[in-house]
């Protein structure tokens, strides 16, 4: 049987800071699933909208790879008899548009669709919908240019489509509104302002393996109340020396798996796979969650998407109960095609 042909979407048609992020993801995915007997091939999209197959993600083969419009690129796609595509554009036209196009090509994808994933980057839509199935989110409101916060300090006030703390401020006094309303109307044109829910923070991801939603151990962030009292873009990324995106430093001192005796496991479980379910989510899910003192899990936000590389936080929880990323990779492409259509052990040879 021929090797499962995969195909990783990467890059951003949006900016250069996406575009980098999604290499600095998929280059540790291919890097990490290299001895596999997948055939990987590479799709790379510039802020420009043109796309390049490299031969790897490197700069230079990058670089020397010809730039084509968006009608080539189809041609050499349906060309390539591709059976499954991996996205790993974190933008909202990657998490959108580009998704729509291959379900326009009929060539299936792992992870959420594109209607779901508009949803989920507008964080007051997804804490509505997840509010309504019951369960527990801040009290928040949206704000446009010139609207007056209406709930009293302390707040976190963020842009309401950005990921990687991206705008985010924690707001403890009234004489800061507008100076953190600004900072989030950098990166959106509404901000969402919300009740601070002090305590911990942690996130729960949700696999799906045979239809069956598998709850993986959750991951808890180092805060403190007078410290840092909520995470950081630099808690998550950071500028290498060379100007590149990097990751931040992944270590027992910052992040930690949450001991599963812990008993907000399974109460946190059982609310993510809630979420997972009001919002129709398939293949996996992600979701942010505050802990108050009395141990009441409260919605964040939703993290619809998993690049499958080591440092994936899906991957982190996977590989603490023993899922190794090939196997994760493995579940999630069973999932997609369906175990009748490939002996999927077979192709990958696990």
């Amino acid at each position: 049987m021929p090797a499962l042909r995969i195909l990783h979407l990467v890059g951003s048609a949006q900016n250069d800071f996406y575009c980098d992020l999604s290499r600095l993801y998929a280059a540790d995915c291919l890097t990490a699933t290299a001895d596999t007997f997948y055939d990987f091939q590479i799709a790379y999209i510039t802020p420009d909208g043109q796309w390049r197959f490299p031969s790897s993600l490197s700069r230079e083969d990058i670089a020397q790879a010809r730039p084509m419009p968006l009608f080539e690129a189809i041609k050499l796609i349906t060309g390539q008899n591709i059976d499954i595509v991996l996205p790993q554009m974190f933008c909202i036209p990657g998490m959108t548009h580009y998704r729509a196009l291959f379900d326009l090509l009929e060539i299936p994808y792992i992870g959420n669709t594109p209607e779901l994933m508009a949803i989920t980057a507008h964080k007051a839509k997804t804490k509505a919908i997840v509010e309504a199935a019951g369960v527990k989110v801040p009290r928040g409101e949206v704000l446009r240019h010139g609207d007056v916060p209406t709930i009293a300090p302390p707040v976190v006030i963020k842009p309401v489509s950005s990921d990687n703390s991206l705008g985010v401020t924690l707001v403890k006094d009234a004489a800061e509104y507008d100076a953190a309303l600004k900072t989030a109307f950098e990166y959106a044109d509404e901000a969402i302002v919300e009740t601070f829910i002090a305590g911990r923070e942690v996130r729960c991801g949700i696999i799906v393996k045979d239809k069956e939603l598998i709850g993986l151990p959750l991951e808890e962030y180092l805060l403190d109340s007078h410290e840092k009292p909520i995470r950081t873009f630099a808690d998550k990324l950071k500028q290498t020396d060379d100007g590149n995106l990097g990751f931040a430093a992944k270590d027992n001192k910052k992040s930690w798996i949450v001991n599963p005796s812990d008993p907000i496991t399974q109460k946190v479980q059982e609310v993510a796979k809630k979420c997972h379910q009001a919002l129709g989510c398939r293949h996996y899910s992600l979701f942010d969650f505050r802990i108050d003192p009395q141990g009441q899990p409260w919605f964040l936000e939703a993290g619809l998407y998993c690049s499958f590389a080591p440092k994936s936080v899906i991957s982190s929880m996977a590989k603490a109960v023993g899922i190794s990323l090939n196997e994760l990779l493995m579940i999630a492409i069973d999932e997609t095609l369906g175990s009748n259509k490939y002996n999927l052990v077979e192709v990958g040879k696990f």
